[in-house]
């Protein structure tokens, strides 16, 4: 596995380093530890690159210190963050870039154009959002809580395939989950109209073929974590409402450390436009978020 992690000298990447340092990782893994010298921050001050370069080598030679014991190379560049970060992703074949929220509280959550943001979008490859944990420790310095949502598609199949394909630390547990999105009709007054679009038969057989390929797709989930030994917790895995809310709400509730999302279902992963399933659960989750691409 190449897993690179994007760090800075805030906070947020402090947390990156020591979560990648206490996740076991699979044998052969090679972590590459990136720091981009920001020349939208930079260029106008050309005299205090060098400086500033400076620091970013022994930013990176402390990160490489704390990762003693695994295979490591390192890189300090010059560029702008959003593009370099995804770009070095694509070149060095990356299968996981961590990159860390900032620690700028909950505005960065709502401030377009981040780091982290741009990172989620263009990458090529999985990426995970770090947050540091309520214990003021690693999340995986002991046992998880790994919440993974899925939706029947091929892509939640592969980021639980990726989940069942890799080593957690002792005595961690997965809940899946599948929400059932609201049957929202085009026309609330149709509900009241002596003759409704949607007559009740077929509302309940819509709902019911819902339930049925949603129970499928966690029962297909929970079948390949439970390969890799992985003890999968109980809940409620098919609840009905809007999945932003109800993975959020799934996650604060349970004490999840992690969720983990396939790069896009029914609805798409969108690069472009905000809004989908998987950016919005990143961007607002209170605890680490991963986003798995095949």
């Amino acid at each position: 596995m190449r897993v690179l992690l994007a760090i800075d000298p805030s906070t947020g990447s402090q947390h990156v380093v020591n979560e990648a340092a206490a996740r076991p990782w699979p044998a052969g893994t090679t972590i590459c530890i990136l720091s981009i010298v920001d020349l939208g921050e930079w260029n106008r001050l050309p005299t205090l690159i060098e400086d500033v370069k400076r620091a970013a080598h022994t930013l990176v030679q402390t990160a490489t210190k704390k990762l003693d014991g695994h295979e490591v190379v390192s890189s300090v560049q010059l560029g702008y963050p959003k593009k370099a970060i995804p770009d070095i992703a694509r070149e060095w074949k990356a299968d996981l870039v961590m990159v860390g929220s900032r620690g700028l509280g909950g505005i960065s959550r709502f401030f377009l154009g981040s780091v982290a943001q741009a990172v989620l979008r263009l990458a090529p490859c999985s990426v995970e959002i770090v947050r540091p944990n309520s214990l003021d420790s690693p999340a995986s310095a002991h046992a998880m809580k790994l919440l993974l949502a899925t939706d029947g598609s091929e892509c939640s199949e592969v980021a639980a395939r990726s989940v069942a394909s890799r080593p957690w630390p002792a005595g961690s547990e997965i809940r899946i989950i599948c929400v059932r999105e609201l049957l929202v009709l085009e026309n609330a007054n149709t509900v009241a109209s002596p003759c409704p679009v949607y007559p009740p038969s077929l509302l309940a057989e819509i709902l019911e073929d819902a339930r049925e390929r949603a129970e499928k797709a966690v029962s297909q989930a929970r079948s390949i974590v439970s390969s890799n030994g992985l003890k999968v917790a109980n809940g409620h895995s098919v609840p009905v409402g809007d999945p932003r809310a109800i993975l959020l709400d799934e996650a604060s509730t349970w004490g999840a450390h992690l969720i983990i999302l396939g790069s896009h279902g029914r609805h798409g992963f969108d690069r472009v436009v905000l809004g989908s399933v998987s950016e919005s659960v990143a961007l607002h989750a209170g605890c680490s978020v991963e986003i798995i691409r095949g």
